[in-house]
């Protein structure tokens, strides 16, 4: 997919903030919560494109992985806790790094 549109390019360069504001959260926590209002607010105005999926994407990988976080923290003295953190971690990696490669190649989000 092409973008051609001006406001497909703005849309693409939110979607491309949002993905580098998730991955600065693992230095700077408060950044994820940045990219998480921008995504809520560009997913109607990306409605009907294919940025759509990405905003989406990344609102819910920050909600997952808060979720996650939540009760890896909460069972962490269950010692169990310490492999939801590790295992969420490794698959918001996962996330950022393939929407962010489908961002660059101007494919959409397919879950």
């Amino acid at each position: 997919m092409e973008v051609t549109h001006p406001t497909e390019q703005s849309l693409k360069n939110m979607a491309l903030i949002g993905y580098i504001l998730l991955a600065a959260s693992f230095v700077v926590g408060v950044t994820a919560i940045a990219a998480v209002v921008i995504g809520h607010i560009k997913l109607s105005e990306a409605e009907g494109t294919w940025l759509h999926s990405h905003f989406r994407w990344q609102v819910r990988t920050f909600w997952f992985g808060l979720l996650w976080s939540i009760l890896g923290l909460i069972t962490f003295f269950l010692i169990i806790g310490y492999f939801v953190l590790v295992a969420n971690v490794v698959w918001i990696v996962y996330r950022i790094a393939r929407g962010w490669l489908n961002l660059a190649e101007n494919r959409a989000m397919y879950v």
